[in-house]
């Protein structure tokens, strides 16, 4: 079991957490602080100047009503660096690919059988 007062932080997936819970827990001290770079529902959010806007989404908007939470907004990306790392790396993929080499950023699927 958790101890009370847990700092949870999720910079990762917005799935990966139940926001619903997370409120419960935020309410009853059970996580002490609350940091998310991400949110299910972000694409409605985060990607555009929205600060003329009503935030219809209640449950974020419920999440902004508490002063011990602090969400950024998953924008770690838009940095030059990022997107100069980003663009090396896809130009990088593509020339192994042309070259007939194994790129060292393959993901293998599949199921596992045992």
């Amino acid at each position: 079991m958790m101890k009370a007062g847990v700092i949870l932080i999720n910079t990762s997936r917005g799935e990966v957490i139940e926001t619903s819970s997370v409120i419960n827990s935020l309410k009853t001290g059970r996580i002490g602080y609350l940091g998310l770079d991400v949110y299910e529902e972000e694409a409605d959010l985060f990607f555009e100047d929205l600060s003329d806007r009503v935030i219809t989404d209640d449950v974020f908007a419920r999440l902004l009503t508490f002063p011990n939470v602090l969400i950024t907004g998953h924008q770690a990306f838009f940095t030059r660096e990022a997107l100069e790392e980003i663009a090396a790396t896809t130009l990088s993929n593509i020339k192994d690919f042309e070259m007939g080499r194994k790129s060292p950023n393959e993901i293998k699927s599949g199921l596992l059988v045992g």
